[in-house]
């Protein structure tokens, strides 16, 4: 038994207490604490003889500081040996955080503390998801997934808040036409018109649609009330309408906002200063506050997928709009000024509107694509209306922090490599603060835009330096981007106890608090051999090279499973289609046949290329191959232990899908350097060098690949990401082995053809279509 559950063996717990009018999570804790201590959980209208346990707003606790008492974001804990005492918090999250803190979390010095009694503050009292990935995002289709666990994990962790606006099906309703990717992308970020419709909208999205999404949303409120987290939404919005809403409304019509090239149906949002629109946004706000009462945020990202403020300068608007916000001839600061303000008063709107029915609903924009906007934005901002963002010096997509370990690589703000904050954000959020605002910090947690698809990668210290640089820095808010993945499939996961010790025991070293994980999963014996794993996993993380677009989507460009051959063309399309219909391609992309581009965005140069398949062969491979062999032995040293195994055997796995993704990561390089190297030289020598090379690091590829599908195979260990539903630009389905099959066949059968690119793919017409001939 692990020191922590031996705690509560020491209690002689029998009764626990809670109230007869309870709060869900009361009853939730209660329960819990029950399970894990053989008591019998009872309500009361008034505290017991045993252990009370309350939300501070019943007054039930007799022993807690009166000044403590007044702060917000706390939980206290005094329980003697003989089975009574009381389990306060003043929200419910915590109160069920208090609980499993109990259970594992504390120190061996707990029991003279909780006897003294222990007063807890939450280090970042507002703490929410943030794009929860599997919950309410692009992975929810993930098998395996069991979301009231994993609700409950997120409030065990030290969370506040729980996004609750996922679709209920994987795909969007979405007007579309052939060869459209474009509304695949209104899959995440669910916006107002896929839960309710208005008086403007009445019947452009079907009822039943509506209703079962709005019942999902619904229902993961309910889970979250269950755990004391409160709900919210993350929404791209303002949302594009379908185009007979403004065959019928056309003075409603605002920006246009589809892609160029990944959309064949030109897409406009609402004009958002106009009286109707207003009264849309106000009406589809406050349904959704009716149907949920605890509603508490709405984050709004925009000009991206589908959503967008008009006549702003950045994806995917660009200075264009309706005719109610600016006229013509202004310059570009009169312009950028008007835009900022509308988008304040958009914002505005919905908080007054909110307001009427929750005082103290908070709306939050996502703010880096506003580069242009942002002083006028933030000028208006105030009373419940914030701002979010990966680093608060950010300004446009540029995104502040170089590598740490290549200086000359950056844009790596709110990534696991981001884990110190420069001392002039504390300007940003004195002046902030100054004007009554509270800005929130994205952090990353788990793979989503990092190291997709995979599950449970372990970089605990990285993480830790940041959420201890967040802490020094003093906020108060922050967020968690892509929320835990799939916690229940990462049992052995060392991020989750990082995050809850940050959160309630800040001045715990990482040191101890790795050591207690490792302790609790392996035991004392063997656990500081499982630290110096992570520690060695942390490391390789560490001198990982970004890979433009490869790094954050990685399964939209299908990396695992496309074909790495010197002409992609030279495979027939009917060969490509297994792959190409799930990525992020177009007939006329450059993506299709050139590895480094994707539309009109070199994403990988041959520069860039070579010196990330440098950094991937000197500084992250030999590391991971060296974790791979101790892992290895630890696996077969511990065999006669196999609940100690079974930890450094998930480990080993996890390490090995890491390999196989940085293999992928390393081909992509490696194809970018010598197929580019070799369409560029002029000399035969060079040539021949680029095609030598490229053809050993398709060897390379192709054991990298058989690897993955042993690994897969194996069925041991969860290792990734796979959709229960099949295959689509987000996610890899459970045929994915026979996919890795399908691209060796084609890899050894294509692989000898000399470097090509079509650079006129641009032009082409839609397949089954010709353009007109000219004289």
């Amino acid at each position: 038994m692990s020191h922590q559950s031996s705690l509560l063996a020491a209690l002689d717990m029998r009764t626990i207490y809670y109230p007869t009018r309870f709060q869900p999570v009361e009853q939730t804790a209660a329960e819990e604490l029950a399970r894990l201590t053989g008591a019998t959980a009872r309500r009361s209208v008034r505290p017991g003889q045993g252990v009370n346990l309350a939300l501070a707003s019943r007054a039930w606790a007799k022993s807690l500081p009166a000044a403590q008492a007044n702060t917000t974001g706390w939980m206290w804990l005094k329980l003697a040996e003989d089975g009574t005492g009381e389990i306060i918090a003043d929200t419910g999250a915590l109160l069920y955080a208090a609980v499993r803190l109990l259970a594992h979390g504390l120190g061996d010095d707990a029991r003279e503390k909780l006897a003294r009694g222990l007063f807890l503050p939450a280090t970042f009292p507002h703490h929410r998801p943030h794009w929860d990935s599997c919950l309410t995002q692009y992975w929810r289709s993930v098998r395996k997934f069991d979301r009231e666990k994993y609700i409950a994990t997120l409030a065990e962790s030290g969370f506040t808040h729980v996004e609750v606006n996922g679709l209920q099906a994987h795909m969007p309703f979405e007007d579309t036409v052939v060869s459209e990717f474009y509304p695949q992308f209104y899959t995440y970020c669910a916006g107002f018109n896929h839960f309710v419709d208005t008086p403007l909208t009445a019947g452009l999205w079907p009822t039943q649609y509506l209703e079962a999404n709005l019942q999902n949303l619904q229902q993961l409120a309910a889970l979250g009330r269950k755990y004391g987290l409160q709900p919210g939404l993350c929404m791209f919005e303002p949302r594009s309408m379908p185009e007979r809403l403004f065959q019928r409304y056309p003075t409603l019509r605002g920006a246009r906002v589809d892609h160029p090239f990944r959309s064949r149906l030109p897409r406009y949002c609402l004009a958002q200063d106009h009286p109707v629109t207003k009264q849309h946004y106000r009406a589809a706000l406050q349904s959704l506050i009716k149907t949920v009462p605890d509603l508490s945020y709405l984050s709004v990202w925009s000009n991206d997928s589908g959503a967008g403020f008009e006549h702003t300068g950045s994806l995917y608007v660009g200075r264009n709009g309706g005719p109610y916000m600016i006229r013509e001839w202004r310059n570009h600061e009169k312009i950028a000024e008007a835009a900022g303000q509308s988008i304040v008063r958009y914002l505005r709107n919905l908080q007054q509107s909110a307001a009427e029915l929750n005082p103290d609903f908070d709306i939050f924009l996502r703010l880096e694509p506003f580069k242009l906007e942002q002083d006028y934005i933030k000028a208006g901002m105030g009373n419940h209306i914030a701002w979010e963002a990966p680093s608060l010096l950010v300004r446009g997509y540029s995104l502040p922090y170089t590598h740490p370990k290549y200086p000359t690589m950056s844009g790596v703000a709110g990534s696991p490599l981001q884990t110190e904050i420069d001392a002039s954000e504390r300007k940003v959020l004195a002046e902030s603060r100054a004007q009554g605002v509270e800005p929130t910090l994205q952090y990353a947690i788990g793979t989503a835009a990092s190291y997709e698809p995979l599950l449970g990668i372990p970089y605990p210290r990285l993480l830790h330096k940041k959420l201890t640089a967040m802490r020094e820095l003093g906020l108060k808010r922050i967020s968690g981007y892509g929320g835990l993945n799939n916690p229940q499939q990462t049992p052995y996961w060392p991020n989750p106890a990082v995050i809850r010790a940050a959160q309630f025991m800040p001045d715990k070293s990482i040191d101890d608090v790795l050591l207690d994980a490792a302790r609790e999963f392996v035991g004392a014996n063997h656990a500081p051999a499982l630290v110096a794993c992570w520690d060695a996993f942390d490391e390789a993380l560490s001198w990982q090279p970004p890979v433009a677009l490869f790094t954050v989507a990685f399964s939209w460009q299908r990396t695992f499973d496309r074909p790495y051959v010197p002409d992609i063309e030279a495979i027939p399309a009917q060969e490509r289609a297994y792959y190409e219909r799930f990525g992020c391609f177009q007939y006329n992309n450059p993506s299709l046949n050139d590895i480094g581009k994707d539309v009109l965005f070199d994403l990988v140069t041959r520069e860039q290329g070579g010196q990330a398949l440098a950094g991937f062969d000197q500084n992250v491979i030999p590391r991971v191959e060296k974790l791979l062999a101790r892992l290895a032995q630890l696996e077969a040293q511990t065999a006669g232990e196999p609940s100690v195994q079974a930890v450094f055997s998930d480990l080993l796995d996890r390490t090995r899908a890491y390999r196989a993704l940085v293999g992928s990561l390393r081909m992509v390089c490696a194809w970018c350097t010598h197929v580019y190297g070799y369409i560029e030289s002029t000399k035969a020598t060079d040539k021949k060098k680029h095609e030598r090379a490229l053809q050993t690091a398709i060897d390379d590829e192709l054991v990298n690949t058989a690897n993955l599908i042993a690994l897969l195979e194996a069925n041991r260990t969860e290792v990734m990401i796979l959709s229960a539903i099949g295959n689509n630009t987000f996610c890899y389905g459970e045929d994915l082995p026979d996919l890795l099959r399908e691209k060796i066949r084609l890899m050894k059968k294509y692989r000898h053809h000399p470097p090509r690119i079509d650079q006129n793919i641009l032009w082409r017409p839609l397949p089954g279509s010709q353009w007109p001939k000219f004289d």
